[in-house]
């Protein structure tokens, strides 16, 4: 029997070739300028070779003023088309589909001059630093930014886009009440906070027809913050909205220790996935081709989100192929006798 990894997945028109997916991890190797540089082409396409099904870069911001951190790739300008463009079309030719995450830092925002925003003045752990609360206008023209850098997605052409509302970032800040203490319509019930995302994923869908996934903290390890039962009652707004599928990550707003283990958040996607009926990405220490098999077979999750092991390792899938007893395909340049048929 074909183990479940490596079967197919199809969302709308976009069929995956596996279950595995690069999850998106921050490089900071471009510049100023925001653009694809030629370790983006190399450290992506490498991972395409290596057959996952779904790769992520890493997140592209939406305004030059919500760096995660110095070098990220933009998407806030038509600019940055061609280059994403460029790198997508290299990454297709090695037969992986091809995720634009967007976001926005908002308080944990790093850029030198920049005085950070969120949905309160609330500073991240002990940072000197007080955000701006954004104003309802703010707010709006945020919300266009995420719908211009949807079209800028849909130009590049990618296949999946998924909005960032996790880690603490600015659309997290809004749905964690640790983040959030505002009392206009953007602050206090659970549907309040919701609405900046809301808003976000409507404006986007004006621009995108494709796959549409969304990224959450699924607990804030906090007492007071939001838990996965929490975002049971957002992933069923998040349905109601058309959104194909949650990334169930975790933490960011608040800096705490976190006991982490093997698919120590596997348990979020699970709860999310059955409770709701959504599909949901698991991550968070998958390493193993047996650990994302079991997740699969126990229907806790749809796809498996790999970050750090794809860095230790291209060929993550190859590997998890070889543990699972499967036969997947191989480009013929990584075969014995590759060099043979080649002549």
């Amino acid at each position: 029997m074909m183990a479940k990894l490596f079967t197919p997945y199809s969302i709308k028109d976009i069929t995956f070739k596996n279950r595995i997916v690069m999850s998106p991890m921050c490089m900071h190797s471009s510049d100023e300028s925001g653009e694809v540089k030629n370790f983006h082409l190399t450290h992506y396409t490498a991972r395409a070779l290596g057959q996952a099904g779904l790769i992520f870069p890493e997140t592209l911001v939406v305004d030059p003023d919500g760096l995660i951190g110095p070098g990220d790739l933009g998407i806030w300008d038509d600019n940055h088309v061609k280059g994403l463009k460029n790198l997508v079309d290299q990454i297709h030719e090695f037969g992986a589909k091809v995720g634009a995450q967007i976001g926005h830092a908002g308080r944990r925002t790093i850029k030198e001059g920049v005085t950070p925003i969120s949905a309160s003045p609330i500073p991240y752990h002990e940072d000197p630093i007080t955000p701006i609360e954004m104003t309802k206008d703010d707010i709006q023209r945020m919300v266009i930014r995420f719908r211009e850098a949807a079209r800028r997605v849909h130009e590049a052409g990618f296949d999946v886009l998924e909005i960032h509302s996790a880690h603490g970032y600015l659309l997290n800040s809004f749905l964690s009440p640790l983040s959030n203490q505002r009392t206009d319509e953007y602050g206090g019930s659970l549907e309040n906070r919701y609405r900046m995302l809301e808003e976000v994923i409507e404006a986007v869908k004006t621009e995108w027809t494709g796959p549409l996934f969304v990224r959450i903290s699924s607990t804030d390890y906090k007492e007071g913050g939001n838990t996965p039962g929490t975002f049971v009652e957002y992933a069923e707004k998040m349905k109601a909205q058309g959104v194909d599928l949650v990334d169930c990550s975790a933490g960011g707003i608040a800096k705490v220790e976190v006991d982490k283990y093997p698919n120590y958040q596997v348990p979020a996607a699970d709860k999310i996935r059955n409770e709701v009926g959504i599909a949901t990405g698991a991550v968070g220490l998958i390493k193993t081709g047996s650990q994302a098999e079991e997740i699969l077979k126990n229907n806790r999750a749809d796809l498996i989100f790999i970050g750090r092991e794809f860095l230790k390792n291209p060929f993550w899938p190859r590997a998890a192929a070889e543990e699972l007893g499967a036969d997947i395909e191989v480009p013929v340049q990584y075969t014995r006798y590759g060099s043979q048929w080649l002549k």
